[in-house]
């Protein structure tokens, strides 16, 4: 995808780029038209020389050519010289070349030169180079002939002709080239300043958090990007008026939901104490199961709304021990792990010193209690579930041991999905992890999934250690 940057630098130098090309072709074509003139004058100044050593006479013509002046005439070998002076025209008396007569469409009005273009041979054996050509026809004769014609021609090399062009080309094209050049870098550097209220609004839309909905700031906009801006703030109010009505309605579903749950399964377990029939008593033992995970379903469905990095506004974090969180946790599910048959305890190295963490500490509380709980459901009897913490540098490390069946390694990145489940062993509704996941995320942490020795599953959560570990985390 082409930036905008590079096409309005694309639109803009190509022009240019165009204009010097035009503009090289126009300089050179002038350039050979004042190269020719030069070339046309001295031509015709050579004829009119040349025709001066012819002297029409009574008995014929007089030819003073002197050896001296050939000598000038050809004097320079770079600028090969060439004549010819026939009488009447076509036959050869004077010169050093037959040269090609002019076109037959030329007109061949007398005393007027004509200038044109042919390839002639320097000598026998060499190939035909481009020469510049002048005619001139005069009359002359003595009285009793005077109609005879007499045609003078002059050939030049067209090298130097080109020579000069080609020069004057250069000498136009390189103050051109630079000038093309400076306005090209002023062009750049304008685009680029131009751009930079863009790439600042690209950057604060792009340094914001998923939760972040406060209006975009229009001080440093320039007009074209207020619309923009504009469309941009209408839109973070409409979500942001719509993140609220999900918040009252997670607060309300809180309300109208975990309170019958709740009546149902006290009035159910009070029913199921008081009955004496057994068929009565398996069925409300399964009403009681059912309201018991629809309660936990519900729980865990409004925690997972509440750790979703939409769902409420910037999560509020500050540095605390960690590990002080964990032993209090665990001394709370104590008499949870004795209903399970579980043996749930600490590191001994634990509480040595203190383990500090930048953290949300309600969350992530409860993405241990989840760990916890999914240890002690999926574990079984008899399994120990230890829990520990220790620093890592800039960050913190949770580790959750449970001895039981563990986690299969082609099913530890689906578990994080919600609502699946690596095994039907218990009760559960596959949120678990998802909740942990999530929490962990919104902490720019990770979670790692490792088998445990010798056999069952250790769940490592790692976060940051310090709010300048955590902004250096920031994807």
């Amino acid at each position: 995808m082409v930036s905008l940057q590079r096409k309005l630098l694309l639109w803009l130098l190509l022009p240019q780029l165009i204009l010097w090309l035009a503009g090289g072709v126009a300089t050179y074509r002038l350039a050979a038209g004042y190269a020719n003139r030069a070339i046309d004058a001295s031509l015709a100044q050579s004829s009119r020389a040349l025709l001066r050593q012819v002297k029409p006479i009574e008995q014929g013509l007089l030819i003073d050519f002197p050896r001296a002046a050939q000598e000038v005439l050809e004097a320079d070998p770079k600028d090969r010289v060439m004549y010819t002076v026939s009488t009447p025209p076509g036959r050869f008396i004077l010169g050093n070349n037959q040269l090609p007569a002019p076109p037959a469409a030329a007109s061949h009005k007398l005393d007027t030169p004509y200038f044109y273009d042919a390839e002639v041979a320097a000598s026998p054996g060499e190939g035909k180079k481009p020469m510049r050509i002048v005619a001139l026809y005069v009359a002359y004769g003595a009285l009793t002939e005077p109609n005879q014609t007499m045609l003078v021609q002059v050939a030049r090399s067209s090298a130097n002709q080109q020579e000069l062009a080609r020069s004057i080309l250069a000498d136009t094209l390189l103050p051109l080239s630079l000038l093309v050049l400076t306005m090209s870098l002023i062009v750049w550097a304008g685009i680029k300043a131009g751009l930079v209220p863009l790439a600042r609004l690209r950057r604060e839309v792009e340094q914001r958090a998923p939760n972040e909905l406060t209006p975009l700031k229009l001080d440093l906009a320039p007009v074209e990007l207020h619309s923009l801006a504009n469309a941009l703030n209408q839109l973070l109010q409409s979500v942001r008026s719509q993140v609220g009505a999900q918040q009252r309605f997670i607060g309300d579903a809180a309300h109208q939901l975990r309170t019958p749950l709740a009546g149902l399964k006290s009035q159910t377990k009070l029913a199921l104490e008081a009955a004496t029939d057994e068929a009565q008593r398996n069925r409300l033992a399964l009403v009681y199961q059912s309201a018991c995970r629809s309660a936990h379903l519900v729980s865990q469905l409004l925690l997972l709304a509440r750790a979703e990095p939409g769902a409420g506004p910037a999560l509020e974090r500050n540095e605390f021990d960690l590990s002080r969180l964990a032993q209090e946790l665990v001394a709370q599910l104590v008499p949870r792990a004795l209903r399970a048959g579980a043996d749930l305890g600490l590191y001994e190295t634990m509480g040595a010193q203190p383990v500090m963490v930048f953290a949300n500490a309600p969350l992530l509380r409860e993405a241990l209690t989840n760990l916890i709980d999914n240890a002690l459901s999926y574990a079984g009897p008899q399994a120990e579930v230890t829990v520990g913490v220790h620093a890592d540098g800039d960050f913190a490390l949770l580790r959750v041991v449970d001895h039981g069946p563990g986690i299969a390694a082609a099913d530890r990145e689906r578990v994080f999905e919600r609502f699946v489940r690596a095994t039907e062993q218990a009760d559960g509704c596959g949120l678990g992890l998802s909740i942990v996941k999530e929490i962990v995320d919104r902490h720019q942490g990770h979670i790692i999934l490792s088998d445990s020795v010798p056999h069952g599953l250790t769940v490592t959560l790692r976060l940051p250690a310090s709010a300048a570990a955590a902004q250096r985390s920031e994807p």
